[in-house]
């Protein structure tokens, strides 16, 4: 469901897709999140390496384009960031990967239907339950969203899923019908 590489070829799912019910229908990333990966998106989103995106957008294209053909999504949103952490960063990464995916598949991005409202610390240095603490009420939808059903999200990267899942639910609750995700890396599944 989550897309996580499986290390047990007899498992269906992950453990967290086990564990939890997601609200989005699937999602795929082009990386797995390696060690070489892992020091690529901090300087992607850290050292301002904005170029990158080009980079990493292509190559989701290339490699998960088809699966995102077939999900037929009329919007992609990107995972907005907070306006301090924007103006400090002065960039969202996801915006960034979201806006050349889009002019590669034909596919309209709206950075506007979802808003990034409380400043969250970063998830990275959270364990699940923490996550979900720290991120509940952060995303609010514009009224806008419901001339949408179908959404791809586009993030840099998914570990437990829980900011992916925070969105989609927002997203369900503002009148969207499936929720799909595409990300440049993804954690191991287990």
């Amino acid at each position: 469901v989550c897309g996580k590489q499986l290390d047990d070829e007899l498992r269906e799912v992950c453990e967290d897709c086990a564990q939890k019910r997601h609200y989005f229908i699937r999602g795929v990333a082009a990386f797995s999140y390696t060690r070489e990966i892992k020091q690529s998106m901090y300087r992607f989103k850290y050292d301002g390496q904005r170029e990158y995106a080009r980079f990493y957008a292509e190559l989701l294209y290339k490699l998960k384009g088809h699966i995102i053909a077939s999900w037929k999504p009329q919007v992609i949103i990107p995972v907005p960031l907070h306006a301090g952490r924007y103006r400090k960063r002065g960039y969202n990464q996801a915006a960034l990967v979201a806006h050349r995916l889009g002019r590669l598949m034909n596919i309209p991005v709206d950075e506007t239907l979802l808003v990034r409202t409380k400043n969250t610390l970063p998830q990275k240095a959270l364990n699940d339950r923490e996550r979900s603490k720290n991120i509940k009420n952060a995303f609010h939808t514009a009224p806008d969203i419901v001339k949408y059903k179908k959404i791809l999200l586009v993030d840099d990267i998914y570990t437990t899923g829980t900011t992916i899942d925070t969105v989609s639910e927002v997203l369900l609750k503002g009148g969207a019908e499936r929720i799909y995700y595409i990300c440049v890396s993804i954690g191991a599944g287990f």
